[in-house]
């Protein structure tokens, strides 16, 4: 099985051996070992994961967030995660920024995103104008532009800036949470193509019976997760 993964902790990451690590990297690992078939992780940039997915370079992707535009190419397990966005700011938040809308008021701040993902769209749909959003292919490229004030903020996933500040101690940042009623938390799932309904539907056998239970809640709590993100995957989501 090959698995398309970005590096971005605590989600997939190469711990210093050259080991792929991280939640989704340890979920698919499972996935994996349930299917009794190899385990081979590929590292992209996430412009490429679903281009890839399309072209058969590889089999699956971890997660990313299931939009109805992505739906149309390919398809999504049952969720494995529900995150909120944040953003990556210079320590002291030097524009006291609290989300989006905050963003888009203030007349000189700037945005970094990260090429094809939702915060892009949702920085456009708040209303922050598109000559003050800068489009970046990784996350060390976007993050690395807050550090050095190109832009003065990065919008994510909340709980990947957590990882990355963890990584990184030294770094002169921050995150914030966006507000949930700016941008509520969404559903992450992994992807397959769309010619695979059998794969898919022996993935969802596998997640469902696995996420949830004590062994997988301990895994993700190694990663900061706690038993109420995991009950927001578990219990209130509903197949569209």
């Amino acid at each position: 099985m090959r698995i398309a993964y970005v590096k971005e902790p605590p989600f997939n990451d190469v711990d210093p051996s050259g080991d792929v690590v991280g939640c989704d990297i340890e979920l698919a690992r499972f996935v994996c070992a349930r299917l009794n078939e190899p385990f081979d992780p590929i590292e992209t940039e996430f412009s490429d994961l679903l281009p890839g997915l399309m072209a058969r370079r590889w089999n699956m992707t971890t997660g990313l967030f299931a939009t109805d535009a992505r739906r149309k190419t390919v398809l999504f397990s049952r969720p494995v995660w529900a995150l909120s966005d944040g953003f990556l700011v210079r320590a002291g938040n030097p524009f006291d920024l609290s989300g989006y809308r905050a963003l888009a008021d203030h007349p000189l701040a700037t945005l970094a995103v990260i090429r094809d993902q939702v915060q892009h769209q949702t920085a456009l749909e708040i209303g922050i104008p598109e000559e003050r959003i800068k489009v970046f292919a990784t996350y060390d490229e976007a993050a690395g532009a807050v550090g050095s004030a190109a832009v003065d903020a990065y919008a994510s996933v909340a709980r990947a800036h957590a990882g990355f500040i963890q990584q990184n101690p030294n770094i002169d940042a921050e995150y914030l949470t966006v507000p949930e009623c700016e941008k509520p938390p969404e559903f992450g799932c992994f992807a397959v193509n769309k010619q695979d309904r059998d794969l898919l539907a022996n993935v969802n056998r596998i997640l469902e019976g696995y996420i949830g239970t004590s062994v997988h809640c301990e895994m993700m709590a190694g990663f900061g997760f706690s038993t109420t993100d995991i009950d927001l995957v578990r219990l209130e989501w509903h197949d569209p």
